[in-house]
Parts: structure tokens; C-alpha cells; sequence
């Protein structure tokens, strides 16, 4: 079933959903290609569509009019406008919920990267804004397994 884009997301209780994140990185978003499959067996053209695809012969494909068949020949995968093809300036899913709370209007089936990317565990920000890395004094989980 598709993500309604009614809730916020809530996949860890760490994340201050202040979209900080999605906002610098999120037209950088790409997607691996068993994202691609999922989201082809799921008919999520409406995700599909904001992403090209690099086949082995150079050329650039619309992921929404990939079939399953094609992805053994991606060889690159970018986030784009589906209309225009140019290359956006955030996330098209990001969805903004009040006036500092942000979320992932697919969050269900959002891309490995998204999912994976979590600062307030690992320390890894290339930004000094992480409400959340700022609530623990930049005292982030991994540091403490590093220094045992």
C-alpha cells in the first residue's frame, strides 16, 4: 500500500525530523537497484519517475519505464525532475509537517540510503546542525565503541 504522506516519520525515536538531512543531501539520493525491483513489483511509478537510469549502452531511461528485466543492465542511477530531466534541489518526498518537522512521504519503501543514514549513531554529518548530534553534545553512539 502506498505511504499516504499523512504521518510523521517515526522510524527512530533519535531522529528529531528536523529534515535538515533530506534537505542538503536529498537530491543526491540514490537508489540501489534492488530499490529499483521493489518499487517495479510494487507499481510505485509515482516514486520511480523522479530517477534515471544509466543502461550498459549509455543511455538514459526514465526508471518508470524500466522493466524488471532491464536492471541487470544499470550501470548509474540519478535522482532528476521527470519532467524536465534536470537535476532537483531536494528530495520531491520530503514533506514538510508543521513548521520544523519534516518526514518522508515514503517512507515505507524509501531508498537503502535513506533508510541507512542515521548521524546521531555513527557521528557521520557533513553538517553542524543536527538537532539531534547537538541534543548529545556530538556524544554519538559509535564514538563510545571506537574508544573501548
Amino acid at each position: 500500500m502506498p505511504d499516504t504522506g499523512n504521518e510523521p516519520d517515526n522510524q527512530t525515536e533519535e531522529c528529531k525530523q528536523c529534515g535538515l538531512c533530506c534537505r542538503i543531501f536529498g537530491n543526491s539520493v540514490t537508489p540501489t537497484v534492488l530499490n529499483l525491483y521493489s518499487w517495479l513489483e510494487q507499481g510505485r511509478t509515482d516514486i520511480l519517475r523522479y530517477f534515471f537510469a544509466a543502461e550498459e549502452d549509455g543511455v538514459w531511461i526514465n526508471c518508470a519505464d524500466l522493466i524488471p528485466e532491464d536492471l541487470g543492465t544499470v550501470i548509474r542511477i540519478e535522482m532528476r525532475d521527470p519532467v524536465t530531466g534536470e537535476y532537483l534541489t531536494v528530495c520531491p518526498f520530503l514533506k514538510r509537517h508543521g513548521k520544523e518537522t519534516y518526514f518522508c512521504g515514503i517512507h515505507l519503501v524509501k531508498p537503502d540510503m535513506c533508510r541507512n543514514y542515521q548521524p546521531w549513531i555513527w557521528g557521520e554529518t557533513y553538517f553542524g546542525r543536527c538537532k539531534s548530534l547537538k541534543e548529545r553534545d556530538n556524544q554519538y553512539v559509535w564514538r563510545y565503541i571506537c574508544e573501548r
